[in-house]
């Protein structure tokens, strides 16, 4: 047990369907495409996110969400045209952000149209690199997802790693996400998620949340990508973030 962590005992809620999730989805899903409530990073620096509520025109507003990360992997999608408004899936995606499929598909460290220099601005990508992040909320039975930009990542990126530290898995603790505002090089204002473990969850829910993240994976790495980028994608060309592919 890592030191001076808190055991969160009651203080998250699993699903009581676990080991029978994916049986269960398979059955009443045949055909159809999960989608999972998307939770949107907002433009300008603000703090506060939208989360789908009961109108789906009126999403609500929150300065935090707290709950169990149960997947997360990296995507990356291509649109070879530039985007106005259309909904259109990418020419070429990748699940994994290593094998792209479409056009051009291939290796995606190696492809042209991910390195910093090929989109229309001379600055950043064609290729968008994103991250995604389920996360599932005490008394839910799905994740709400995460699109994570470039911006981002690193916060991810320095989160996790600070899980690992101590011993743990993401799916072990219950996690805290806000939103911090930053400024570029260009004093543009975006807004950046920030990631902070809460508590450690009780050996029994923790059990629990293993099996669960375990399955949902089956769904979530098979969710297509559409236009989802989010706001901050535009900063991907901040010299912050130039270099190697993400």
């Amino acid at each position: 047990m890592a030191k001076n962590m808190e055991i969160a005992k009651g203080e998250f809620q699993a699903p009581s369907v676990n080991e029978n999730l994916v049986e269960l989805m398979e059955g009443e899903m045949e055909g159809l495409q999960l989608n999972f409530d998307r939770v949107k990073i907002p433009s300008g620096g603000g703090i506060a996110f939208e989360v789908p509520g009961d109108n789906p025109d009126e999403p609500d507003m929150a300065k935090e969400i707290v709950g169990v990360i149960v997947d997360h992997h990296p995507i990356n999608a291509c649109w070879q045209n530039k985007y106005e408004g259309q909904n259109t899936p990418p020419d070429c995606s990748s699940m994994d952000g290593k094998s792209g499929v479409g056009l051009p598909g291939g290796n995606c460290k190696s492809c042209e149209l991910n390195h910093f220099g090929t989109a229309e601005d001379g600055k950043g990508k064609v290729c968008k690199n994103m991250h995604r992040v389920y996360l599932l909320r005490s008394g839910d039975l799905f994740p709400i997802l995460f699109t994570l930009p470039p911006t981002s990542i690193k916060s991810l990126s320095d989160y996790l790693k600070r899980v690992i530290t101590r011993g743990l898995k993401s799916c072990k603790v219950i996690t805290k996400v806000t939103l911090k505002k930053v400024q570029n090089n260009t004093g543009i204002a975006y807004s950046q998620a920030q990631f902070s473990i809460l508590s450690v969850l009780d050996a029994e829910t923790e059990e629990q949340m293993d099996i669960y993240s375990k399955n949902i994976k089956a769904t979530t790495r098979e969710l297509q990508i559409e236009y989802e980028l989010p706001v901050e994608e535009k900063m991907e060309s901040d010299p912050e973030y130039e270099g190697e592919p993400f």
